[in-house]
C-alpha cells in the first residue's frame, strides 16, 4: 500500500483568505534552521545525491517521520513567492507518480487540499483515494517562511498527518529549505503496509545506507523507513521542479516541470524508477488536463 505515503508534502494558504500569517518573524525558528544549516555543512557538500541535501528518517511503534533539508539555487523571495498560492501546491502535488487529482477550496476561514493518490499508472480519481489537508501559513516574513499541511485522519486507521516546509535565505541568491512529515497508523495501517512490503514493494529500498554487500555495493534501507524515504525525495523533487521552471514562459512551464521532475527521479533508479518517461508524461499530461477541469 505504497499511496498511504504518498502524500508527504507542504501547504500553503493566504492571509487574504482568512489564514493568519505571521505578523513578526518567528526568529527563533529562523535561527534554529539557520544553525542546522551550519551543522550540515559537510552533509551538504559530500554525499551519494549529486546535489547538495541531507535526508533523514525514523520509525516508531505507531508512526513515521522524514526529513529533507536542502540548498537550493533560488532567492528566498523567488521561493517564498512561488509556495504562497494553494493552486500553485496543487501544480507541485501532481507531478508525484502516485498523485492522481488536487483540487483547493477557500472559505472565510480556512483553506483544504483534496489530495486523490492512486496507482502508478492512469487511474479515475474515484477510485482513488481522497484525504482532506487544511493548509496555512504559520509564518511568512522578508527572512522565514514555515507552512503545515495537517490531516486528521486517513485510510486504513493512518491518523495525525503532520506536513512542514520551511525555508530561509542563506546569501549568495540561494534558499535552504526544511521538509518534514510525520503520521501515525494504527493496526489496520501497520497490516496493510507490512503485507505490501512482504509482496511487491519488498525489493524496494531507501536511500539511507545500512553497510555493504560482499560485492561491496552498498546496502540500502528497506521496510517502512525506505517507504518514507522514497516518497519524501519524490516530493522535495516535485518542490524543486517546479521552482526550476519558474524561469520558462508560462505556457510551458508545464512542461518543463515534467523533465525535470523525471530526470531527477531518473538519478536514483534503485529507488526510483517506477515507468518509462512516455508513460510518466502521457498520464501526467492527462492527469493535469483533468486537474484543471474537474471540480
Amino acid at each position: 500500500m505504497a499511496w498511504l505515503i504518498r502524500l508527504w508534502l507542504v501547504g500553503i494558504a493566504f492571509c487574504s483568505a482568512g489564514l493568519a500569517l505571521a505578523s513578526v518573524p518567528d526568529t527563533q525558528s529562523a535561527a534554529s534552521l539557520h544553525a542546522k544549516y551550519a551543522s550540515l555543512g559537510e552533509r551538504l557538500q559530500y554525499n551519494p545525491f549529486r546535489r547538495a541535501l541531507a535526508l533523514d528518517s525514523s520509525e516508531s511503534s505507531n508512526d513515521l517521520e522524514g526529513d529533507i533539508y536542502a540548498l537550493v539555487d533560488y532567492p528566498f523571495p523567488t521561493v517564498s513567492a512561488a509556495l504562497k498560492g494553494a493552486e500553485d501546491w496543487c501544480d507541485v502535488l501532481i507531478l508525484h507518480i502516485n498523485t492522481k487529482y488536487c483540487h483547493a477550496t477557500t472559505d472565510q476561514t480556512r483553506t483544504d487540499l483534496t489530495i486523490y493518490i492512486g496507482k502508478k499508472t492512469p487511474q479515475p480519481f474515484k477510485d482513488a483515494h481522497p484525504i482532506e489537508f487544511s493548509y496555512r501559513v504559520t509564518a511568512a516574513t522578508a527572512n522565514y517562511l514555515e507552512i503545515q499541511l495537517d490531516a486528521q485522519k486517513g485510510p486504513l486507521s493512518t491518523r495525525d498527518y503532520r506536513i512542514q516546509l520551511q525555508a530561509v535565505p542563506v546569501g549568495n541568491g540561494q534558499t535552504f529549505l526544511h521538509l518534514t512529515y510525520s503520521y501515525a497508523y494504527g493496526m489496520a495501517g501497520r497490516l496493510a503496509m507490512k503485507t505490501y512490503l512482504a509482496t511487491i514493494g519488498s525489493g524496494k529500498v531507501g536511500f539511507t545506507q545500512t553497510g555493504k554487500q560482499s560485492s561491496g555495493q552498498p546496502e540500502y534501507i528497506g521496510g517502512m523507513r525506505g517507504l518514507a524515504e522514497r516518497n519524501t525525495m519524490r516530493y522535495y523533487l516535485a518542490i524543486d521542479a517546479y521552482l526550476g521552471a519558474l524561469a520558462s514562459p508560462p505556457p510551458l512551464q508545464f512542461q518543463k516541470r515534467l523533465h525535470r521532475w523525471f530526470n531527477a527521479t531518473e538519478q536514483y533508479p534503485r529507488q526510483l524508477r517506477e515507468v518509462s518517461r512516455t508513460a510518466y508524461m502521457d498520464m501526467k499530461r492527462s492527469e493535469y488536463l483533468r486537474q484543471q477541469t474537474a471540480q
